[in-house]
């Protein structure tokens, strides 16, 4: 392995303005947004399109340098952690909505489109893209697909893997593929839905066919508060459990609550102990009939908010999709966690959790998805009080109840650096035997996001620490870039 060669030859592929190279500028690059794991990379690629993609992936193969695909950077779970000596291969040049073809209702982007702006350009034509994470503003289609990532809308509309019909993909060696194709279902195995999902770990992806649907006829949207969580989660039980299928279904206790009322204007009550956002969309009358069923099912609440309007629809909405960046009003460290649990055993969930947090003398505030059980505790602390390993610990041992009480350790965020080590709790020795074979097929050489996903004695025994400042730092002598 030669990076100087390395090096020079991604320049000539990639031009000179296609390669980052200085030492303050890389580390740009040195984690997601679980920031807690820090790597710097050895050299950053810029790649404009899927020629250089391959091009750059082909140079690492071939010098046998491993390499991590990147996007906005706003994932959770530390997938896009680089390796000291190693490549990340960034793809926010990658930024066309190459097609939207209102008539088969698709349309084809680059993976460094944002979540949000696939509905945007689709929009004249009536149609949206379904799946709708709480950062949808700012991570790209590339990132979804890597994550399979979810949203609030997922209990209806499913997660992206429901929602895509084609990618363009990198294999590891270099090699341009496409898997899928433009009827919802293709003869053979299904190598689409293999790698949707699979967090970067099989190739990288450069083009992606979405699914559009049209606009709901109608929507309706109200606040439902409650005594406890206990009772907000019994509420969903009842709803689901009465035959109605909300488009949403959200959760958040006091606590989130206070973070987001500090943050936006979003009306929520600060004195409830949860609130429960409800949505239902499609057509005029069977809205109206299941709203008024929905209403009925809510009778525990102590108020009931219903959206007045759009704008009014939209505030709601906003706070709810802005609690995990307001949580840091309240402490600027703290991890989200992001586990599954059965919808019936959410009440028991949300008591263990937040028994848990006074055990280890942590606060939890909970905002999740409560229609299909998507539980995202953000588990806060003080790096000053010295809080940092035990909230860890707290976040990694919520993520193994899911587990215990029948769910499982991701529903959206992935696995990543963070939940490696927690995956035997999961799945079985010959479980993750088979999952690695599959991954050697796309990878034999182990050079595609390595690290991640699978635990590793590295990994799961010397674990990257927090970040620690530099005492000239501290006594502001220098500046981190």
């Amino acid at each position: 392995m030669s990076l100087t060669d390395l090096r020079d030859e991604l320049t000539a592929r990639l031009g000179r303005d296609g390669l980052v190279t200085d030492p303050a500028h890389l580390r740009t690059y040195e984690c997601d947004a679980l920031t807690g794991y820090r790597v710097v990379p050895a050299l950053v690629a810029l790649p404009r399109d899927a020629a250089e993609v391959a091009a750059a992936v082909a140079a690492c193969a071939k010098h046998r340098v491993p390499f991590v695909a990147r996007g906005a950077g706003t994932g959770l779970s530390g997938g896009a952690l680089p390796v000291a000596d190693g490549v990340v291969i960034s793809l926010q040049r990658l930024r066309r909505v190459v097609e939207v073809d209102p008539v088969d209702r698709r349309a084809t982007v680059e993976p460094g489109v944002t979540n949000l702006d696939i509905s945007r350009a689709a929009a004249k034509y009536g149609l949206y893209y379904s799946p709708d994470p709480s950062s949808q503003q700012v991570c790209t289609i590339g990132g979804n697909v890597a994550e399979n990532s979810g949203g609030a809308h997922c209990l209806k509309y499913g997660f992206t893997v429901n929602h895509i019909l084609a990618v363009d993909v990198v294999l590891p060696d270099g090699t341009a593929t496409r898997l899928g194709g433009d009827a919802p279902h293709q003869a053979g195995f299904d190598l689409l839905g293999a790698f949707v999902g699979t967090e970067g770990t099989l190739g990288i992806v450069t083009s992606v066919v979405v699914r559009l649907l049209h606009t709901p006829a109608t929507v309706r949207t109200l606040v439902a508060n409650f005594d406890s969580t206990k009772e907000a989660g019994d509420a969903v039980t009842a709803v689901i459990a009465a035959g109605i299928v909300p488009a949403a279904i959200e959760m958040m206790d006091n606590l989130a609550i206070q973070a987001v009322n500090a943050a936006v204007d979003a009306g929520f009550d600060p004195d409830t102990a949860a609130a429960l956002i409800v949505e239902l969309d499609g057509p005029a009358d069977e809205v109206e009939a299941r709203f008024a069923d929905l209403t009925r099912l809510c009778a525990k609440a102590t108020g009931v908010t219903i959206a007045r309007d759009a704008e009014h629809r939209a505030k709601i909405w906003q706070g709810r999709k802005a609690a995990f960046a307001a949580v840091g009003r309240l402490s600027p460290n703290y991890f989200v966690q992001d586990g599954v649990v059965p919808r019936t055993r959410l009440g028991e969930a949300l008591t263990r959790i937040a028994e848990m947090g006074d055990e280890a003398g942590i606060q939890v505030a909970n905002v999740f998805h409560a229609g299909d059980g998507n539980l995202h505790p953000l588990v806060l602390y003080s790096e000053e009080r010295g809080e940092h390993e035990r909230a860890e610990a707290l976040s990694t041992a919520i993520a193994e109840l899911c587990v215990e009480l029948g769910g499982s350790l991701s529903g959206e965020h992935g696995i990543g650096t963070d939940k490696a080590c927690s995956m035997p709790r999961m799945f079985s020795a010959d479980d993750l035997d088979t999952m690695r074979r599959l991954r050697a097929a796309f990878d034999p050489e182990g050079l595609c996001n390595p690290g991640k996903v699978f635990p590793t004695p590295r990994l799961c025994g010397e674990r990257p620490g927090p970040y620690r400042p530099h005492p000239l730092e501290a006594a502001g002598v220098i500046e981190r870039l």
